[in-house]
């Protein structure tokens, strides 16, 4: 039963991923007008050694910024870093390593941000891991809902008092969580988070790590408040051309790669909505909303709405990561 219950579930999430990638691919796909400039401001990006991380990072560098990447792979992130600099010679780029299953590589990579930076701009949580085997990270916890959702958890709140500082732009910081349309698929297991004793199944398991980065990004902007120099996106890229069926075997791996290389978007359009994000002037009133295609999307389902669950998931977020007491907000809506 569990074996029928696991291929149905990835065959709704394959014909979901059809209906999006046809939208996209045939959709026009709208572009990041702002022309805003980044001198002197600090971008960091996670997961930005290939797809539209990458992109993403190398646009940030045409517009002026200092741009950390955060990688795991150090040697890829430094060919990535090569090849930025060749399309862009002035490109003002540096990677320090960064596991996101690990909490204590974030707590390490942030000590290394905190030593050579004296304030982060803009926070783009980008990287992330899909449709794995049952595996679990460094600490413990499912492997998706503990990179794509706690690790950038840990790093958000670590970061907040360098992005605190972000002062003299004219504008608030901004943290930018790439999610996914399958966030709409997704519920979050609250009585079993890491999905074990049967209940895992790899696009459960993404899905639901998806959900957490809307909720994510919908409380943080509630505990911050409309004073706090800080606001926070979620955004689905479009069905781009990734690595993501890497983790796949069999007949999955192939219908979801036939799948990329017919329908999925390039890396230039995917990261557009990343870069609206980021960017955009006329969001700078604007905190904890889901965005697609370079537009605000108030249609939600009612998991991604749901305020009770962001706070549940919060408070269990803070309570796994073991969060440090200076770090946390306070649940009332003014932040601290």
């Amino acid at each position: 039963n569990l074996f029928i219950i696991g291929k149905m579930q990835f065959f709704v999430h394959l014909y979901r991923g059809l209906v999006i990638a046809f939208r996209d691919t045939f959709m026009a796909r709208k572009q990041c007008e702002s022309k805003r400039r980044l001198d002197g401001q600090v971008v960091v990006i996670t997961g930005a050694n290939t797809g539209i991380g990458k992109e993403t990072a190398y646009q940030m560098t045409l517009r002026g910024a200092k741009v950390i990447i955060g990688c795991r792979d150090e040697s890829r992130a430094e060919n990535a870093i090569k090849d930025i600099k060749q399309r862009n010679p002035k490109a003002d780029i540096y990677s320090l390593p960064l596991d996101l299953s690990s909490l204590q590589s974030v707590r390490q990579f942030v000590t290394e941000i905190t030593k050579r930076e004296t304030k982060v701009d803009i926070l783009i949580n980008n990287a992330g891991i899909a449709f794995t085997p049952e595996w679990a990270t460094a600490d413990g916890f499912e492997m998706a809902f503990g990179t794509n959702h706690l690790g950038h958890y840990l790093l958000t709140l670590s970061l907040l008092p360098l992005m605190k500082q972000s002062i003299g732009t004219g504008r608030a910081a901004r943290v930018v969580n790439v999610s996914s349309c399958i966030h709409a698929l997704g519920n979050i297991h609250f009585e079993n988070i890491n999905l074990r004793n049967g209940a895992y199944h790899p696009q459960k398991a993404y899905a639901q790590s998806k959900l957490a980065n809307v909720l994510f990004t919908r409380e943080l902007a509630r505990r911050l408040g409309s004073d706090s120099g800080v606001n926070s996106y979620s955004l689905h890229p479009g069905a781009v051309q990734s690595e993501g069926a890497r983790h796949m075997t069999g007949v999955q791996k192939f219908l979801v790669n036939i799948m990329l290389k017919v329908m999925a978007i390039d890396v230039v359009k995917g990261c557009q909505t990343s870069l609206y994000c980021a960017l955009d002037e006329g969001l700078d009133n604007e905190s904890g909303f889901y965005y697609d295609n370079c537009q605000r999307i108030d249609a939600m389902v009612s998991t991604a709405t749901d305020d009770k669950s962001a706070q549940q998931l919060w408070q269990l977020s803070e309570e796994l990561v073991r969060l440090e007491d200076h770090l946390k907000l306070s649940s009332n809506t003014t932040g601290n």
